[in-house]
């Protein structure tokens, strides 16, 4: 019997979960503190390859995962000295015997300083374990993660299941990994060994994921699906994928490392026999697709769609969608599955950075046209914004305010441009030393780049100060009088921050121009507080010429 564990990584920097940015989202615990806001996506690699190797490895194996997001998330208190004296109290007290084999998988750049402390943790507790890690990071970062650590005794190359499990059926598992093309070791990277993808071609050839293997209970509470404004109660949500690989080469994206360029596709049989499963076998209430292009094919896409509606379940949909996919026609299939809020990843409100910049293929106008017709047809739109990708300039920024301000969306999303390491944005901004080596680990919500147009901190500032003018100065639903909308986006941003001043502020303006003057009065008051207590809020009053105590000027400024 081999046993494996795996871990995934908190995908947050460990500082920002202790002390989370002013900007950022936050959940107070029972202790009363603040932490960052953890997103807890069930992991579908691990999830993958435990079926994968189950199936098809000769050699019995079991396996157990650790999913850190998940752990930190149920915690009420972060008691200990440090990171690593958490992982290491949790090793040594959570787990049974030794493990044979431990995986970790990582996705996300915020991953990398969390996956050295556990790797080093792991090999202090378990010094007889062989170590592996996998995943995005591991695939774009192996030469930093070599650099930094000697506790790996392999990194993967890509997607994992097949290499994976011809290396628990190797012999000597250690000479596999010094002589198989999708095992990194620091020796094959010192002789420049071309490591190459493994891919499954045929993807009906992986098991039914192996779900079990996660704490399915506690991944209802997920931040992301809870953040969805028609979601109000912890439902049993389950993520799948019915593809992979993207063939679009955006700039700010690194997929492709994984996956690929090439669309390989689940059968439709196959699709439809999982989505039944999880419905009948699990009690799925919600499908989160969690495909990189799920919009390739759009008749699969709809077929997708509309057997998610006739079993009664909801699609969600956190990536994936291509606007130019997106017709009317479209949109009502999704919305008849249950998607009556969507995240449309427009990116950019500048033509210039679109084309020239993200290399995404994507016109404003087709923007324009999907975010009406998702209105006419009651879905509420979320758009994803990127500010300050390399070469953008601050007029291209100040395009992207004018632009987000007269988009007909319900709520924009704005986040720093990240370089991760993988994608073309990343090598630009090393080739021109825009960012430090300290900051290879940055996640979308810390600014690190900085170039000939604009500072690190111009570019923090100015994502706050948009997200600020375009979701309560100038939201849509506000200025059209939608007022139950409108307290939807107010309401997701008071729960990802107990002390937003602005958002307890236009609520209370809603909920009075809806006849609930109780509820408008008990939010003024802490509008009013936020404004009195926290300077803070108070210089972002004041910058916008908005008064706690008179909502006068809000309400003329849409008369």
């Amino acid at each position: 019997m081999t046993r494996i564990l795996f871990i995934i990584p908190p995908h947050l920097f460990f500082e920002d979960f202790l002390h989370p940015l002013s900007n950022a989202k936050q959940i107070r615990k029972k202790d009363g503190k603040l932490y960052g806001s953890l997103v807890t996506d069930m992991p579908l690699g691990a999830l993958s390859l435990s079926a994968y190797i189950k199936k098809y490895c000769k050699t019995k194996v079991e396996t157990e995962l650790v999913d850190f997001n998940i752990e930190l998330n149920e915690i009420d208190t972060f008691a200990h000295a440090s990171p690593s004296a958490y992982y290491e109290e949790y090793l040594r007290n959570e787990l049974g015997s030794e493990p044979d084999i431990i995986a970790l998988s990582a996705l996300f750049s915020s991953s990398y300083y969390n996956l050295l402390e556990i790797v080093a943790c792991c090999r202090k507790v378990f010094p007889n374990t062989l170590i592996l890690a996998g995943g995005s990071v591991p695939t774009s970062m192996y030469e930093y993660l070599y650099k930094a650590t000697d506790a790996f005794d392999g990194l993967c190359y890509g997607e994992g299941e097949v290499p994976f499990a011809q290396l628990i059926d190797a012999e000597d598992r250690y000479a596999f990994i010094n002589q198989h093309p999708s095992w990194i070791t620091p020796k094959k990277i010192a002789e420049k060994v071309m490591f190459s993808h493994d891919f499954i071609e045929d993807l009906d050839d992986i098991p039914f994921y192996d779900y079990p293997l996660c704490k399915m209970a506690k991944y209802g509470a997920n931040p992301a699906i809870m953040a969805y404004g028609s979601i109000k109660d912890k439902i049993d949500n389950f993520h799948v994928m019915t593809s992979r690989g993207c063939p679009f080469r955006c700039t700010f994206c690194a997929s492709h490392k994984v996956h690929g360029r090439t669309m390989r596709y689940y059968s439709m049989e196959r699709v439809k026999e999982d989505l039944l499963r999880l419905r009948d076998m699990y009690g799925a209430k919600i499908i989160v697709f969690q495909d990189d292009h799920f919009m390739a094919d759009t008749e699969r896409a709809k077929e997708i769609a509309r057997y998610v509606s006739s079993l009664g379940l909801k699609a969600v949909f956190q990536n994936g969608l291509t606007l130019y996919s997106l017709d009317r026609d479209m949109l009502q299939v999704l919305k008849n599955a249950g998607a009556d809020q969507l995240v449309l990843p427009v990116e950019s409100g500048s033509a210039r950075v679109l084309k020239e910049i993200m290399r995404k293929p994507l016109k404003l106008a087709i923007a324009e046209r999907v975010v009406d017709d998702c209105r006419d047809l009651d879905i509420y739109t979320n758009v994803n914004i990127l500010i300050g990708m390399p070469g953008e300039t601050k007029k291209d920024i100040e395009d992207t305010r004018q632009f987000l301000r007269k988009l007909n969306a319900n709520w924009k999303i704005l986040s720093v441009a990240t370089p991760l390491v993988g994608a073309e944005m990343h090598d630009i901004c090393v080739e021109k030393n825009y960012i430090n080596s300290a900051d290879i680990g940055c996640d979308f919500r810390k600014a690190v780049v900085e170039t000939e147009d604009f500072t690190a901190k111009y570019i923090q500032d100015v994502t706050y100060d948009i997200n600020l003018d375009v979701n309560f100065l100038h939201n849509t639903d506000f200025r059209l009088g939608e007022y139950e909308l409108a307290l939807k986006g107010f309401e997701t941003a008071i729960r990802a921050k107990d002390d937003h001043g602005f958002a307890y502020h236009y609520a209370s303006i809603c909920y009075e121009q809806l006849g609930d003057l109780e509820k408008s009065e008990e939010y003024k008051k802490i509008a009013i507080n936020s404004y009195e207590n926290n300077p803070i809020w108070r210089a972002a009053f004041d910058k916008f010429n908005i008064s706690p105590y008179d909502r006068n000027v809000e309400m003329a400024k849409f008369a």
